[in-house]
């Protein structure tokens, strides 16, 4: 046999075995990981989230537009940033920097906590109604 045959053959065989086979498909990312993920390749994301921590430069479910974060240069005290504390994902308030860090606060007075600047994902540059 040539091996063009030979090909076709083990074509056919292996369509044969697969058929009726699931072939997973790529993970689509939705809400916070697909933001995350834009925000890391370099887009800028709209979005809105729930809760009264912001109030009243945030009301709740208002719509806020986030520009990427990349390094330290792209933030300071008193920006509204996107960004994770331990396990909770918030837009919550840069209130101190120290190195590579920053604290991160709500609108109220209360500190979440530090955070490294790979956890700051996006920047408020917008806020609408």
């Amino acid at each position: 046999m040539r091996s063009v045959e030979l090909s076709a053959l083990r074509i056919f065989a292996f369509v044969r075995q697969t058929q009726g086979m699931k072939i997973p498909k790529s993970p689509v990312l939705t809400g916070r990981d697909a933001w995350i993920a834009r925000l890391k390749n370099g887009e800028t994301v709209s979005f809105r989230e729930g809760g009264n921590s912001m109030t009243p430069r945030i009301k709740s479910r208002q719509k806020c537009t986030y520009s990427p974060v990349r390094s330290m240069e792209d933030v300071s005290i008193g920006d509204a940033v996107f960004c994770r504390v331990g396990s909770s994902y918030f837009t919550h308030l840069i209130t101190a920097i120290r190195d590579e860090q920053v604290q991160i606060s709500n609108n109220h007075g209360h500190v979440n906590g530090w955070t490294h600047i790979s956890n700051v994902f996006g920047k408020v540059i917008r806020i609408e109604n």
